[in-house]
């Protein structure tokens, strides 16, 4: 079975050319079983807190062997305007590709790290062992900044990471940006608008879209929503990453969890198919066992349900 799910999956972020299918790819379980129980006890809901507890138990803590962080790297004015930079400590080689990470938080709320939690260095951690740069980044939050602040912080701390990752031996030229949950709906918006783009085509090698909202006009209304997207339903359609992301010539991954809430799922499938119909189908993940926390929680553990997925995408940058 493993054999045939890495054969499929090979195939389809080979994208279209070779495999144009708008059916979701429904990836196996490797949720551990005990964890599994308690995912599916809690159930399709965005549950941070318990989740955590879950995971916390499988991931590294500081100090973390064999990498070196750099904290609080101002990239703006705004007190929020943050990031942390994740190296190896040996010497590499270098032009490494840069993984950019975005978080959630329903738009109002979240941070790159909180307290001595282990995520999100996780993901960070798992960069650097695939022979990557990391760059964990925090941006302004609604209701105070709303559409389109945090594309302008992501702008913003682009333009930082291309003026200055190669001094840490990242590649400016090959920087995959991945975002989750609203980090993905702001990822979505920064690629689908030139307008905050920092260099022609968006300036990125590839972009990771885990559990968005990408179509505000489709998109279950609700305060966290109109807190960035504003109230004025009319200005929904112009505010859509959808037909900028089927302009978009940049490679994407596309997944969501098998316990997200319903408009996750509702959201990705509707991108896949706007993909797909303008013949830029390059497959959808449901992630089995997972929820809208374990899928991102699980990252740099045992469970490569999400990181097998993302190392194909890094491995056409490279």
């Amino acid at each position: 079975m493993r054999l045939v799910w890495t054969a499929a999956l090979t195939l389809s972020l080979m994208g279209c050319a070779s495999m144009p299918s708008p059916q979701t790819v429904q990836v196996p379980s490797a949720v551990p079983a005990n964890i599994a129980a308690e995912l599916a006890k809690i159930g399709p809901i965005v549950a941070p807190p318990p989740t955590e507890k879950l995971y916390a138990p499988l991931a590294e803590r500081e100090p973390y062997a064999g990498v070196q962080v750099r904290r609080d790297v101002r990239y703006g004015a705004d007190a929020r305007h943050l990031l942390d930079v994740f190296t190896p400590t040996r010497q590499v080689q270098a032009d490494q590709p840069v993984l950019v990470f975005v978080h959630g938080g329903a738009f109002m709320r979240g941070e790159r790290r909180t307290g001595d939690s282990p995520f999100y260095d996780s993901i960070m951690l798992w960069a650097v062992r695939q022979g990557m740069v990391g760059v964990n980044m925090t941006y302004r939050l609604a209701p105070a900044h709303s559409w389109p602040a945090a594309q302008q912080d992501i702008q913003s701390a682009l333009k930082w990471v291309r003026e200055n990752i190669a001094a840490s031996g990242g590649n400016p030229q090959r920087i995959i940006l991945m975002g989750h949950s609203a980090g993905a709906a702001h990822v979505a918006q920064y690629l689908a608008h030139p307008q905050f783009h920092v260099a022609p085509g968006s300036g990125l090698a590839g972009a990771i879209l885990l559990s968005g909202i990408f179509d505000p006009t489709t998109a279950e209304s609700n305060p966290p929503l109109q807190a960035y997207f504003g109230k004025d339903k009319a200005l929904y359609p112009a505010r859509s990453a959808v037909p900028g992301l089927v302009a978009s010539k940049v490679p994407l991954l596309l997944a969501y969890a098998e316990l997200d809430p319903p408009d996750f799922h509702r959201q990705s499938e509707q991108l896949n198919a706007a993909l797909c119909q303008a013949s830029r189908c390059q497959g959808l993940y449901k992630l089995m066992g997972h929820s809208h926390m374990s899928e991102i929680y699980a990252i740099n553990s045992t469970d490569r349900t999400v990181t097998d997925l993302m190392k194909r995408l890094v491995d056409r940058a490279r």
